[in-house]
């Protein structure tokens, strides 16, 4: 930052909030911003240690600038010629004890430039794990601060599930909790199994009037159920009550041929010649 600059103040979340007045900064010794030969001197032994002599060399390139850091530190930027590092740099720090003091290297580092291609940000194993993901012997633990569950003695909204636990006593030690009826809900309707599916909208008609569908217990009663027609492509699948197909129980037998059968052509009244005549 130069001197005088007013800063903007970065929340963790990276928001920008009112902007605030920072210290002022003195700049850094004008022969820190000339150390261009240093800098890149302590780039080409960084790249000395992986490539060899001769080959660091050609990987620093140009210079690209300078960035101050501090009152007492500038970084010197070259350009990384490296297969498959397109768009990163390498990056010098240099700095001197006090006013006209001599140049020392402090950091020589790659760094990845707004062009490089990098590591996409880590995601927990929990958040990717995907349906279908699981084989036999596979154990996927759910956490115990889960919102789609709550203890089974907590009041979870369903009346069916509630009426249950009291029935058997201390019932199952957690249920579904709001939140996670609502995910699964959203979840089906959109699915393959949903009434935007290709196979619902060319349907003769929906599944919540159909014979073989078997309606969930709960909440969700009365807008889900199972398919219970083993000729389904849907069979023993969680089908929205929009959803439908070619095997819907309304779905009559044709009374006549399936196959296609050419009008009759009568011959009375042709005249036939012989052959050869």
């Amino acid at each position: 930052m130069s001197t005088g600059e007013v800063g903007v103040e970065v929340g963790d979340s990276g928001d920008e909030r009112a902007e605030t007045p920072q210290p002022r900064v003195t700049p850094a010794p004008s022969h820190l911003f000339d150390a261009v030969g240093e800098a890149r001197a302590a780039a080409v032994e960084e790249a000395a240690d992986e490539l060899g002599d001769e080959a660091a060399v050609a990987a620093v390139g140009a210079h690209l600038g300078t960035t101050a850091e501090d009152d007492g530190s500038v970084t010197h930027s070259f350009a990384a010629h490296l297969p498959g590092y397109r768009g990163w740099r390498w990056a010098v720090t240099v700095a001197a004890a006090a006013g006209d003091g001599p140049v020392t290297v402090s950091e020589s580092v790659l760094l990845p430039g707004s062009t490089a291609l990098v590591a996409p940000d880590w995601v927990p194993w929990d958040q990717r794990v995907r349906p279908g993901d699981l084989k036999p012997g596979d154990l996927l633990p759910t956490p115990a601060d889960d919102p789609r569950l709550v203890p089974g003695y907590v009041d979870s909204g369903d009346p069916a599930v509630d009426a249950l636990a009291r029935e058997v006593g201390l019932g199952r030690e957690r249920v579904l909790s709001f939140e996670g009826r609502i995910a699964a809900a959203e979840r089906w309707q959109d699915g393959e199994r949903g009434p935007a599916a290709d196979l619902a909208r060319s349907a003769p008609a929906s599944c919540g009037t159909c014979g073989f569908l078997v309606p969930l217990a709960g909440s969700l009663q009365g807008v889900f159920g199972v398919c219970a027609n083993g000729s389904s492509p849907a069979d023993a699948q969680v089908v929205a009550v929009g959803f439908g197909c070619g095997a819907h129980s309304s779905v009559a037998e044709p009374s006549g041929s399936p196959v296609h059968v050419s009008a009759l052509v009568y011959d009375d009244g042709v005249d036939l010649e012989p052959v050869g005549s």
